[in-house]
């Protein structure tokens, strides 16, 4: 699964760790429902994570946390079902993670191949870097998108149509600086 090019960078950031500050940071879940009829958007909260900026790009990494329990939809009762055990099951599995295993750049734009470790399951998934910059000085402002996840492949089979099988996530990341 490989999302279209749209990015191209000419300076990486300063190398250096750096870790997402959960206040200004977030991910945005987008799907089907209803055998495909409704859009659903949601909110998850990112609760930790850290970029290592390398001085190459190959030599960089990314793994983020995102707590499960931050589901928000602005619908009460959707929120408490996906949350529930049939689909996300939030008491029995609190975080959804993503490790990158490799970093490259194609055709200018930068891939980042990773694990994610969602309801109890690791599945491989790729996310392509939309944006990469400097907000300040020690800080990092990315965007990112991941495209057309399934949730089968997590053991997410419960809701048949009423849940889509498919879903995005988009995410929006500030990084500060470590001090080392």
């Amino acid at each position: 699964m490989t999302a279209e090019p749209a990015l191209q960078i000419h300076k990486l950031p300063e190398a250096g760790e750096y870790r997402i500050d959960p206040e200004r940071s977030g991910v945005t879940y987008a799907s089907r429902h209803m055998f495909g009829l409704g859009r659903v958007r949601a909110e998850f909260r990112v609760s930790s994570g850290l970029l290592n900026v390398a001085s190459t790009l190959a030599g960089s990494s990314a793994s983020a946390i995102i707590d499960s329990a931050s589901f928000d939809s602005a619908n009460e009762r959707r929120d408490r079902d996906v949350k529930g055990r049939g689909l996300l099951d939030v008491a029995g599995f609190p975080i959804i993670a993503f490790s990158s295993t490799g970093i490259r750049e194609d055709g200018g734009a930068i891939f980042l191949a990773g694990i994610v470790a969602m309801h109890g399951v690791e599945a491989a998934a790729e996310v392509t870097v939309l944006s990469w910059d400097a907000l300040a000085p020690g800080q990092i402002r990315l965007t990112a998108q991941a495209n057309h996840l399934d949730r089968y492949s997590f053991g997410i089979t419960g809701a048949g149509g009423f849940v889509g099988r498919y879903f995005d996530l988009a995410f929006r990341i500030v990084a500060v600086r470590s001090e080392t």
